[in-house]
């Protein structure tokens, strides 16, 4: 689709062409593993078996490139399935700096997985630029990155891990989950690949297990695209025709998320329940400067420690009535989780309280309800622990 369009036009029409042959409006779900060859070996329209290529996996392909500003989309059964298919571009002995504050399934799978390989990690704060450079050593081939970060939203500056990984000809992966390709891009700042766990806000509507990669770079994306085909962790056509859906909403509920959020993480951090908020759009967010420079929006995943141990977390969840206790996040609907013990349970708990992941850290997916009733819901839960209701 023409780059002229607007985000929110691109994301009904990008890959959506009306079918060609029935001139249906939505893409077709091409319920079939098997296509018909014309010649041995060989297919006029590049279908042959669904593993190696579908219509309706292309179309979300196609317009996952087109969201984020890239030539290629690679489409897979999860966001975990994603990023292991970037390990593909490393090899024994390769070295990996990957941000410290990250996801708990991302540092399980380079602890666990990636080290089986002889694949060497380091995990460091990039939110501070200093500590890249100082740590690439001769065999560093990769940097990850999360910005921002899960949960505690640390920004990284995506155009100076750029700058520098390139000087050492470096390949740089960012998981851009939380702000979607509607709020940031980070191929825009140079980075070489994009992660998304499409499961979470691009479907929308807590339905959907999928992830994805997306570049600009051929090489990179023959490499990757071989190793899709080849390891077969692809999603199934009906999951991919749920995710073109869901992202034709995208831009009106990423809009509405972020103004729930900005309303909540408001409220939070006046209310004396609450210890510490963080979300990017407070004004004490001592990154805002940077934030506001990568992003064009503050997303709506908000963490805040409420006042007291554990304890007093059991009971703050108990008293909620609206916003649900779940593992994930980026659904329509509010919910609500503990790091410390459900998304990042694989992180050591000294490597937690170095981090400031505590057990009283609560992270807060922002659904799109009336805002009145999930601050309503928050603030009754609150006072169930002691607090002072506000007026």
């Amino acid at each position: 689709m023409p780059a002229k369009y607007n985000f929110a036009t691109r994301a009904i029409h990008s890959g959506h062409n009306p079918d060609k042959h029935m001139g249906a409006v939505n893409v077709p779900i091409y319920q079939t593993t098997t296509f018909k060859t014309s010649d041995i070996g060989k297919s006029k329209t590049g279908y042959d078996y669904t593993r190696n290529a579908n219509p309706t996996r292309n179309a979300l392909e196609e317009c996952l490139a087109d969201l984020e500003g890239g030539k290629y989309g690679l489409a897979f059964s999860s966001g975990m399935a994603a990023i292991n298919n970037c390990i593909y571009l490393l090899t024994s002995g390769s070295h990996v700096i990957v941000s410290e504050n990250v996801y708990g399934g991302t540092y399980r799978y380079f602890t666990k997985v990636a080290s089986k390989y002889d694949i060497e990690v380091d995990f460091l704060d990039l939110s501070n630029i200093e500590n890249l450079e100082k740590s690439i050593k001769e065999n560093t081939r990769m940097v990850w990155i999360e910005t921002p970060s899960n949960p505690l939203l640390k920004i990284t500056d995506l155009e100076k891990v750029s700058a520098i990984a390139k000087k050492f000809n470096i390949v740089t992966v960012a998981d851009n989950t939380f702000m979607t390709p509607y709020y940031q891009n980070p191929l825009e700042w140079g980075i070489d690949i994009v992660v998304h766990s499409c499961s979470k806000y691009l479907a929308g509507h807590s339905d959907v297990l999928a992830g994805a990669i997306i570049t600009s770079n051929e090489e990179i994306y023959n490499v990757m695209k071989f190793h899709q085909s080849a390891v077969g962790a692809v999603p199934g056509q009906f999951d991919c025709y749920l995710l073109l859906r869901g992202i034709k909403t995208l831009a009106v509920r990423m809009e509405a998320h972020e103004k729930n959020a900005k309303i909540l993480a408001s409220f939070l951090n006046q209310h004396p329940g609450v210890k510490t908020v963080y979300h990017p759009s407070l004004v004490n967010n001592p990154q805002y400067i940077l934030t506001a420079k990568q992003m064009r929006g503050f997303g709506s995943i908000i963490s805040f420690e409420i006042n007291g141990g554990l304890d007093e977390v059991n009971k703050f969840f108990k008293e909620l009535n609206l916003i649900i206790q779940s593992r994930s996040l980026g659904g329509v609907e509010s919910s609500l989780s503990v790091p410390y013990f459900m998304s990042h349970a694989a992180f050591p708990a000294e490597i937690k309280e170095k981090l400031g992941i505590t057990p009283n850290l609560i992270r807060l997916s922002v659904g799109i309800e009336d805002p009145n009733d999930l601050m309503q819901d928050l603030d009754k839960a609150l006072n169930s622990i002691g607090s002072i209701a506000l007026t």
